[in-house]
């Protein structure tokens, strides 16, 4: 295990003057393809106060750039970006970062393949992690693909050797796979000035007043600067005077489900009323196998419900084929039935979703939905869900639903 060493930052960085009294600066250590380029565009955006390139988390002390192109070292080619956090938020610089690069491609930025191009976050403050895991959320509700964006702890940085620092200051026509004005436009688009504090709102940088903390700004606004994934998309009406309009909307539906007071039994009547499918799916987090499940394809009128609780979840009117061997739909039946988790397993960063009520594994929602339905695909376990049709929702209990179905079979007759 190395030792990461952030002393050099402020001795080899380049170095900015903002109109800001002094203070604490941060630094992240960003890998993206050829640091010669990642600096160039780092070193653009107001708030950074310096950067080095260098070399970070292989498996050898002080390599060279020999080395690390040569021996498989497993050092990623990386920029340590210190910065202002008042004029440049960790949310933002990370937002600016994933400009940049491609996330969903492994070992490989623009020409340049291997290892050492991989794109990585390593940080030495747990205090940053919040930030970076909203970030990757934020970012996987641009891509279809997972994004591979390799984030831990900084373990080792050297710096590179001197004619790789500021390369295309020294070189300006010298080889970068990014394009630096796209630096200048993320700044502009943004808001970011020098001597400006600000926080990220609703996908803008708002300015502060002086005194004024960014987490103050986030309460009192009651917003939260990192949506998760499925809340920043659009969310059309099922119809064209509504299913949601007859059903009163997502606020009235949702009304009504909570009075209803499904609750999830205890695990030991969930593991006698359960199948093993079940179980597993449910509380173990287990993938039932593909297009061999019970509602691939089902597209039959009504409603799905949680298997453990019973709390209404789907309904079959946003039901799609997605060819993915899962049931799919483009959103739940009211956006409060179901919650989101960053999900690490399996080596990518996905978007998990589980029941409210019983807090029961679901599935994952993905950005490769249809577009005309919001662009969102509830990829969903058969094993999680029961089935009521439209026939008996009533006699279940489920009749108040039955405006989201109808419009359905309107359509079809």
């Amino acid at each position: 295990m190395h030792h990461a060493n952030t002393a050099h930052t402020d001795e080899a960085a380049s170095t900015d003057e903002g109109a800001l009294d002094p203070a604490p600066t941060r630094t992240l250590y960003l890998a993206g393809g050829c640091f010669w380029g990642l600096e160039a565009y780092l070193k653009r955006l107001p708030g950074v106060r310096g950067t080095v390139a260098g070399y970070a988390n292989g498996s050898t002390e002080n390599p060279s750039y020999h080395d690390v192109c040569r021996w498989n070292t497993g050092h990623a080619e990386t920029v340590a970006v210190t910065y202002d956090p008042r004029v440049l938020p960790t949310d933002v610089l990370l937002d600016a970062f994933f400009e940049a690069v491609d996330p969903t491609t492994l070992d490989r930025q623009g020409n340049d393949r291997g290892t050492q191009y991989r794109t990585g976050i390593y940080w030495t403050d747990e205090a940053d992690l919040p930030a970076i895991e909203a970030s990757l959320l934020r970012q996987q509700a641009r891509y279809a693909s997972p994004i591979v964006t390799e984030v831990e702890p900084l373990d080792g940085f050297y710096p590179a050797e001197e004619y790789h620092q500021n390369y295309l200051d020294k070189n300006p026509g010298g080889y970068c796979h990014i394009n630096l004005r796209d630096a200048d436009a993320f700044a502009e688009r943004m808001g970011l000035a020098e001597g400006r504090p600000c926080v990220q709102v609703d996908g803008l940088c708002e300015p502060l007043a002086p005194g004024e903390g960014a987490t103050a700004r986030a309460v009192e606004r009651e917003d939260i600067p990192t949506p998760s994934v499925s809340k920043r998309a659009v969310r059309p009406h099922r119809g064209s005077d509504g299913a949601d309009k007859a059903a009163g909307g997502d606020a009235a539906v949702d009304a009504r489900i909570r009075e209803a007071g499904y609750a999830a039994p205890s695990d030991d009547e969930l593991r006698r009323t359960l199948t093993a499918d079940q179980y597993r799916v449910t509380r173990m987090n287990a993938t039932e196998p593909p297009f061999r499940n019970a509602y691939d394809r089902m597209f039959d009128p009504g409603i799905y419900v949680d298997v453990t609780s019973g709390e209404p979840l789907f309904a079959s009117s946003d039901k799609f084929d997605a060819g993915c061997g899962w049931p799919a739909f483009s959103r739940p039946i009211a956006r409060e039935v179901v919650t989101e988790h960053l999900d690490r397993t399996l080596g990518t960063y996905r978007t998990e979703v589980r029941s409210r009520a019983g807090d029961a594994h679901l599935g994952h929602v993905f950005t490769d939905g249809p577009a005309e339905a919001g662009g969102l695909r509830y990829c969903i376990n058969s094993a999680a869900l029961r089935f009521v049709p439209y026939s008996r929702m009533d006699e279940e209990g489920y009749g108040y639903l039955k405006p989201l179905v109808e419009q359905e079979l309107a359509d079809a007759r």
